[in-house]
C-alpha cells in the first residue's frame, strides 16, 4: 500500500487517478479547492473508509499550502507519491488581448503552486518508500515542440513547471525522484470532447510509468507511455 497525495482530485484526470489508486488498495489524500462540493470524492470516501481523506487546497495561496502540509502531518508521518495534477487553462486567449491577470494566475496555479506544495511536503516524502514527485505537465510546455501561437498562459506556465521539476530534482536528489509527465490529450473539461484519450486510458498508462519510476528517472520529461519528450 502506497500513501499518495493527488492535487486537483475532484474531476478529470485527478479524479480518475484517485479512483484507480483506491481500487488497488492505496491510501489517498485528495486535495481540491472546495471539498464540500466534491461529491464524487465524498462518494469514494464512503466506498473506501479510512483510505481516502479530502483536503482543501488553493494553489495560489501560500497559507493554504502551509495548511495542507499541517493537515497531512496530522494524518501521516510519511508520503510515498505526490502527484501535482491541479492546474488551469484559460480559454480564448488572443495575441493583442493578453492580460497580466491571466498570465499571473496561470503561473501561480501551474508552476509556483506545485513547486511550493512539493517544498512543503518534502519532509514527509523524505520519509516515504521509493518517494516520487510527479508533476503533471503538457507537451505544450515544450520549447522544442512549440510551432504556433495558442494557449499562451498555459503553455508558458507549463514550461515553467518543467523547469521547476528540474530544480526540484536537483534539490531533492538522491532521496526523492522527481519527474514531469504529459498525460496526453485527454477527454476532460480541459481537454474537450475531441481529445484522443479517455481519462481511464491516460491514467492506466501513467500509473505504469509512475510505479516503475526509479532514481534514473530523476529530472526527466516523459509522456504518459514513458517516452522521453524534448524540452
Amino acid at each position: 500500500m502506497q500513501r499518495v497525495l493527488v492535487t486537483g482530485a475532484n474531476r478529470g484526470i485527478g479524479l480518475e487517478l484517485t479512483r484507480r489508486l483506491l481500487a488497488r488498495g492505496d491510501r489517498v489524500l485528495a486535495a481540491c479547492r472546495h471539498p464540500g462540493k466534491a461529491l464524487a470524492l465524498t462518494e469514494l470516501a464512503g466506498a473506501h473508509p479510512g483510505h481516502l481523506h479530502v483536503l482543501p487546497l488553493e494553489l495560489a495561496s501560500e497559507r493554504s499550502i502551509t495548511e495542507l502540509a499541517r493537515e497531512f502531518g496530522a494524518l501521516s508521518d510519511a508520503l510515498d507519491v505526490l502527484i501535482n495534477n491541479a492546474g488551469i487553462l484559460i480559454p480564448g486567449e488572443r495575441f493583442g488581448a493578453l492580460t497580466s491577470k491571466s498570465l499571473t494566475e496561470s503561473f501561480a496555479a501551474n508552476a509556483a503552486g506545485p513547486l511550493l506544495v512539493a517544498q512543503a511536503l518534502a519532509p514527509y516524502l523524505e520519509q516515504g518508500r521509493n518517494p516520487r514527485i510527479v508533476n503533471i505537465t503538457s507537451e505544450l510546455g515544450s520549447l522544442a515542440m512549440a510551432r504556433r501561437f495558442g494557449t499562451p498562459s498555459y503553455s508558458i506556465s507549463k514550461a515553467a513547471l518543467n523547469m521547476a521539476t528540474r530544480q526540484l530534482a536537483a534539490a531533492l536528489a538522491p532521496r526523492v525522484t522527481v519527474f514531469c509527465l504529459h498525460p496526453g490529450w485527454v477527454r476532460t473539461d480541459m481537454g474537450g470532447a475531441k481529445a484522443s484519450l479517455t481519462p481511464e486510458q491516460s491514467v492506466t498508462a501513467m500509473l505504469q510509468v509512475i510505479d516503475a519510476a526509479t532514481a534514473a528517472d530523476n529530472g526527466r520529461y516523459l509522456d504518459y507511455a514513458g517516452a522521453t519528450l524534448a524540452w
